[in-house]
């Protein structure tokens, strides 16, 4: 059975999205702040005939230098459009074999939107839960 990934770039790491889950890849030209909205929300955008909700990937992993990316991903989750901003779209390609566990510890947010690691061209690539990205961090319960 052949699985096909589509390989980005986040914040200088290269990592895999299964494929399956991305409705189009995309060029975001216009932004809408929402006040009030999570900080990994980078607004509202127009998108084929509809408004979705982008997230930038780089607060959703509580990383520095979010903000200036354009290409962005578009899926649907929960019945909901979203579009994730990422650094770079590189390829679609197919994976070696099945997703396994991650054998090493990875960062706070990077742990968080793991889905374990698959090989895909003989590289070893972070395999990201496309709904724990738009999910984004947990917010801290107020005092």
């Amino acid at each position: 059975m052949s699985r096909l990934l589509l390989i980005v770039t986040i914040a200088g790491e290269r990592v895999a999205f299964p494929a399956a889950e991305i409705e189009a890849v995309v060029e975001i030209e216009g932004l809408t702040p929402v006040p009030g909205a999570a900080p990994h929300v980078a607004g509202l955008s127009a998108l084929r005939s509809r408004v979705v909700t982008v997230i930038d990937s780089h607060a959703s992993l509580g990383l520095p230098g979010g903000g200036r990316a354009r290409d962005a991903l578009l899926a649907v989750i929960d019945g909901h459009p979203y579009a994730l901003l990422v650094d770079s779209v590189e390829d679609v390609v197919e994976a070696a074999g099945e997703p396994q566990p991650l054998r090493a510890a990875a960062a706070p947010g990077w742990a968080r939107v793991a889905a374990g690691a698959v090989e895909a061209e003989g590289d070893l690539l972070l395999l990201v839960d496309l709904a724990a990205m738009v999910a984004g961090p947990a917010l801290e319960a107020a005092a």
